[in-house]
């Protein structure tokens, strides 16, 4: 049984899975409460699945990219649940998982988060059936939107945009003929991807320990950009 945390975005999302499926799951807005909802939401999941944590074999997390505060609380509880429970770790990127929204499309598929501060977080897959680990074709990069759709056309094929990254910065995509959005119901990665990401990767044997546990920020933390952002003005 994998339980799978999900706090890298605006919501945070709890979920339970095995070999039968998800057996529960919960997600909620946190207006970046990630902190004071995520135990709650943990042990309310445990209980829906009607399982605790002596029924657990691994711990999934979403480790990036996305909101810095929220990635921290969500590895800390992996972290702090996988040394408890002498249990392994599967970390998610966010993108992989937010892909797996395309399910079966036959395009190139693009998954994109807002990085806030003008860019975007993003990456390129190929899907491979539902419930199955999309294809990486590019590994996750932060650009400016202008860059990320130069890059996309320049493909010059059809291409599946899921995340809000594509929403935050609609104006740039709504009046492509290759860009093929789909809208807010696909445009976060939710707890549940990341179980089924992670049940792959058990069976490859892909796993960490809590100590090694690396969050994906492909830039530098707002706080630190802001303090540097200070320096040079003065």
């Amino acid at each position: 049984m994998i339980l799978g945390i999900e706090t890298s975005v605006d919501h945070v999302g709890v979920a339970v899975g095995d070999y039968r499926g998800i057996r529960a799951h919960s997600m909620l807005a946190s207006d970046r409460r990630h902190a004071e909802s995520l135990t709650p939401m943990i042990q309310f999941v445990l209980q829906q699945a009607d399982a605790t944590t002596a029924d657990l074999s691994a711990i999934a997390v979403d480790v990036g990219p996305g909101l810095f505060t929220g990635m921290r609380v969500g590895i800390a509880s992996a972290a702090s649940l996988a040394w408890a429970l002498e249990l392994p770790v599967v970390p998610v990127c966010s993108l992989d998982a937010l892909a797996m929204n395309a399910e079966l499309s036959d395009n190139v598929v693009a998954a994109s988060l807002d990085a806030r501060r003008g860019e975007v977080y993003w990456s390129l897959y190929r899907m491979r059936g539902v419930g199955i680990e999309p294809l990486r074709l590019t590994e996750p990069v932060v650009s400016s939107p202008e860059d990320m759709a130069v890059h996309l056309a320049d493909r010059g094929e059809d291409i599946t945009c899921v995340g809000t990254g594509f929403i935050r910065h609609a104006s740039l995509f709504e009046d492509v003929p290759w860009a093929i959005m789909t809208g807010e119901p696909h445009a976060f990665p939710t707890a549940q991807e990341v179980v089924v990401l992670a049940s792959h990767r058990i069976a490859a044997d892909d796993t960490v320990q809590a100590g090694e546990i690396t969050p994906m920020y492909l830039r530098a933390p707002d706080a630190e950009i802001n303090w540097l952002t200070r320096e040079a003005a003065q």
